[in-house]
């Protein structure tokens, strides 16, 4: 019997290390938050943009990376 899982489901899941140079991998379908704090990413159309989190938040959303400079949250966990 299927599962039926949706298409948006997560097969993979790695911790992210914020980084000024280096993206994340390649993109994802979310980001899981571990610890509150801001976020600083670049979406997977080239956008940089900060956002403020609290633990445990999934962002929905295709980043490509996670900058180093401005982001306080911790545990960031990729999800694709």
């Amino acid at each position: 019997m299927a599962l039926g899982f949706a298409d948006d489901t997560a097969v993979h899941a790695v911790a992210i290390t914020p980084s000024d140079s280096n993206g994340i991998g390649g993109p994802c379908m979310r980001i899981l938050v571990g610890g509150a704090g801001t976020i600083s990413l670049v979406t997977e159309g080239g956008e940089t943009v900060s956002l403020t989190v609290v633990a445990g938040q999934e962002l929905k959303l295709r980043a490509t990376k996670v900058n180093a400079t401005g982001t306080t949250a911790t545990g960031l966990v990729r999800l694709w």
